[in-house]
């Protein structure tokens, strides 16, 4: 069972990262190094598995970092994706795809939970999107970046962007149930 403690090292890990947002955008827009933001991004991806890692092996689960980490996750890629939108280093179409899906999720949750929803986990599914489009973003931005080698490096942007927005797309589909479901739980949980 997660404990109540907010302080713990895999919730000051993800904290980290959430710090390193800023860097992020003043890397991509005040020193205008788009392959420094793209590796900063990338690296921060990258590590997104460190503080569940943590969490998991040294007994340090918390039901605040249950909730804090997603939330963080969540509002690092939909700032990401923004940030890149901004700078035109990314195709319109696939970040307002990306933005549309990852607000319309979020949303739903907040609002179900608001109403009673009892906590799931995110599939496997969910899992490998969000792995697919957390190295598809950064490879946008560092393909933008005209760098040696940045037609193979957007091809192999779009190699990960493709199949992680349609995987996208299908989790957030296969939600619906889910949220009904879970939703009818809690109230039920609430009403006992």
């Amino acid at each position: 069972m997660p404990s109540e403690r907010v302080l713990t090292i895999p919730n000051l890990i993800t904290l980290l990262r959430l710090f390193c947002l800023p860097i992020f955008l003043w890397v991509l827009f005040d020193i205008e190094d788009k392959a420094g933001a793209a590796w900063l991004l990338g690296g921060l991806g990258a590590t997104d598995w460190v503080d569940g890692w943590v969490a998991r092996r040294f007994d340090q689960k918390s039901a605040f970092g249950a909730v804090f980490d997603p939330a963080v996750d969540r509002g690092l890629f939909i700032v990401a994706v923004v940030a890149i939108l901004v700078d035109q280093s990314m195709n319109p179409w696939l970040a307002v795809a990306i933005l549309v899906r990852e607000i319309s999720v979020a949303a739903a949750m907040v609002i179900a939970t608001v109403f009673g929803m009892q906590r799931f986990a995110v599939t496997i599914w969910g899992k490998r999107y969000t792995f697919l489009l957390m190295f598809a973003v950064p490879l946008m931005l560092l393909a933008a970046d005209d760098g040696r080698g940045a037609d193979l490096v957007l091809i192999g942007a779009w190699a990960f962007a493709i199949p992680g927005i349609i995987l996208s797309y299908a989790t957030a589909f296969a939600y619906i149930p889910k949220i009904r479901q879970n939703l009818h739980a809690g109230r039920e949980a609430r009403r006992g």
